[in-house]
C-alpha cells in the first residue's frame, strides 16, 4: 500500500518571494468561451514557490540545471526533525547527526529538514527561519548527500550575505530545494517506519539557475503496519 503527499506551495499571485526576486502575478491569457480554450499566462522568476537551485544559481562556473542527472531529483528521503526552534536559529551538525547517520546507509538518499516554518507561510515571520551553518552543509556534504530539502525560504540566513550553506552544498554538485511545505505527514511516515521516497522535478529550462517544482512524496507502508 501507498500514499502519495503533495509537498508543493500553490503558484498564485502575489505569493511570497525571496527578497528581490520578481513577484508571481498569474492572469487569464485565454478564456474557452471567448477564445475556444483556457490559458494562463504566468510572470514569475526562476527561484518562484517551490522550487531547487542548482549550482549555477550561485556561481557561474558551476554546473546548470540540464547539467545535473535526473536521480539527483528523486530518491529516497530522510527526515530532520527540526521543529520548534526559535526564530534565526543556527542549525549545527550535532541536530542532523541521527538523519545523517541513515542517510549514510542510503546511496542517493535525499535529505529533508523539517522546521515547521512553512506554517508562517505568508506571513512576515517567514523570513526569519532556521538555517544551517556552514559546518552543518559540511557535515551533510560529507555524508554523501547531494539533495537537501527545506520548508523554509532558504538553507542560509535570509538577509545574510554570501549564501554560504548555498556554496558548500552546490559546490558539491548538489541542489537544494527551497519552500517545501506539509514536511510533518512525512515525518510521521519516518516515525511510523514507512519507506518514503522523493520527487523534485524541475521544469526542463537550459542554462537555468533552478526553476519550480511540484515536490512530491510516495510513502509505502511496511508490511505489517496498519
Amino acid at each position: 500500500m501507498e500514499d502519495w503527499l503533495d509537498l508543493s506551495v500553490p503558484v498564485v499571485t502575489g505569493m511570497p518571494v525571496y527578497p528581490g526576486d520578481p513577484p508571481v502575478e498569474v492572469s487569464r491569457a485565454l478564456r474557452a468561451a471567448d477564445d475556444g480554450v483556457n490559458v494562463l499566462r504566468l510572470h514569475m522568476g526562476s527561484q518562484s514557490g517551490t522550487h531547487v537551485d542548482a549550482p549555477y544559481h550561485v556561481d557561474e562556473a558551476w554546473p546548470t540545471l540540464d547539467d545535473l542527472p535526473l536521480e539527483r531529483f528523486a530518491g529516497p528521503a530522510v527526515v530532520a526533525d527540526l521543529r520548534g526552534m526559535a526564530d534565526r536559529v543556527p542549525v549545527t551538525p550535532e541536530l542532523l547527526l541521527p538523519a545523517l547517520g541513515r542517510l549514510r546507509l542510503l546511496p542517493g538518499g535525499i535529505l529533508l529538514l523539517a522546521t515547521g516554518w512553512s506554517a508562517h507561510w505568508g506571513t512576515d515571520r517567514y523570513q526569519a527561519h532556521p538555517w544551517l551553518t556552514t559546518d552543518a552543509a559540511d557535515a551533510i556534504v560529507n555524508a554523501g548527500v547531494r539533495t537537501v530539502g527545506v520548508d523554509a525560504l532558504s538553507v542560509d540566513l535570509t538577509g545574510g550575505t554570501g549564501l554560504p550553506a548555498h556554496r558548500v552544498l552546490c559546490g558539491a554538485g548538489g541542489v537544494i530545494a527551497e519552500n517545501l511545505t506539509g514536511l510533518d505527514r512525512v515525518l510521521a511516515a519516518q516515525e511510523a517506519g514507512h519507506a518514503v521516497e522523493v520527487f523534485l522535478f524541475p521544469l526542463r529550462l537550459p542554462g537555468a539557475d533552478g526553476a519550480p517544482v511540484r515536490a512530491t512524496a510516495r510513502v509505502r507502508q511496511r508490511m505489517g503496519c496498519p
